[in-house]
């Protein structure tokens, strides 16, 4: 019998991608509602978009080859977490190639930003161009790369902050706690503001004590960067609502509401099961509704929530 997954592998290599996606279930889609006034313009601060590799084909050095999630699903999953803005940052499947991204960005229209990753061959036109696209930032996959060595990080965070200086852009860093710590001074010192992904990398059931946390801590503090809480999954083992992150969360908020931003990391790509980077991988089943309302549990004031939810992500995003 051909299941779902078969014929998206099949789908991958003939071309036929988007109208296979049509036939079978969509991707992750919230199971639970909100259960909390979400206020006018929420955004979530983390997405990925993946289209037809026909038209958008993935970088042969990835990781992972991840199942389709389009625009539209984007759009739905968004309209179930009345969240009515987005940024879309570029997965590392693509490379430096932000065409998907770009596309994605262009179907949103204002409410959209996105997050680029690109190398020392990208021309500054084209950087102009995303700029008028709606990016505001690049991202440094450190941690999907491998890139534990702290100085070839800081090689790459340097490097990055002198490409970008001159522009009202950010640096978005996805990391470990260690790589944090050392490159901490670096960071306070940036005169490019910097963004760290998903709890910086920190383990839930490990705590607030863990090495590095207090240095994470130190820099939301201080506001010498912002940190998103995003894709809880990424911290926690234990689904569905990752009750363990709370401590995390809390902390981070407490050390600075005015440095903290949120986002789901749908469609949560890099689950396991593949065989290979080129297998296809499927995506993580996350209730992003669930998920969204451990947020009033994390912060009980609504007026902490409108600036995790909007407020930090207008200033940051320039929406």
């Amino acid at each position: 019998m051909i299941t779902r997954r078969n014929f998206l592998v099949g789908a991958l290599g003939t071309g036929t991608l988007l109208s296979a996606r049509s036939l079978f279930a969509k991707a992750p889609q919230p199971a639970t509602a909100v259960n909390f006034e979400v206020p006018a313009g929420a955004c979530d601060c983390h997405v990925h978009v993946f289209g037809d590799p026909a038209r958008y084909p993935f970088f042969a050095g990835r990781t992972y080859t991840p199942e389709p999630a389009l625009p539209e699903e984007l759009a739905e999953l968004h309209r179930r977490l009345h969240l009515q803005r987005v940024v879309i940052v570029q997965p590392s499947v693509y490379g430096t190639d932000n065409r998907a991204t770009l596309d994605a960005i262009k179907s949103r229209g204002a409410v959209a930003r996105g997050i680029a990753v690109i190398d020392d061959q990208t021309p500054e036109r084209e950087l102009d161009a995303m700029n008028r696209a709606g990016v505001r930032g690049i991202r440094l996959n450190l941690a999907t790369g491998g890139t534990n060595d702290p100085e070839v990080a800081r090689a790459r965070l340097v490097a990055a902050i002198e490409r970008i200086r001159r522009r009202d852009w950010h640096i978005q860093i996805f990391t470990s706690l260690a790589v944090i710590a050392a490159l901490q001074d670096t960071i306070a010192s940036s005169p490019v503001r910097v963004v760290i992904d998903h709890f910086g990398g920190a383990s839930a059931a490990r705590g607030v004590e863990q090495p590095g946390f207090s240095n994470l801590i130190g820099l939301v503090r201080s506001g010498k960067i912002y940190v998103k809480i995003s894709g809880a999954e990424s911290a926690s083992e234990r689904p569905p609502d990752f009750p363990d992150v709370a401590l995390l969360a809390r902390a981070l908020i407490a050390a600075n509401p005015d440095r903290v931003i949120w986002g789901t990391s749908w469609p949560h790509p890099g689950g396991s099961g593949a065989k290979s980077a080129t297998a296809l991988a499927p995506s993580r089943e996350i209730d992003d509704g669930l998920v969204l309302n451990q947020l009033a549990l994390w912060a009980p004031d609504a007026a902490v929530r409108k600036k995790i939810l909007v407020d930090n992500p207008a200033r940051l995003f320039g929406f």
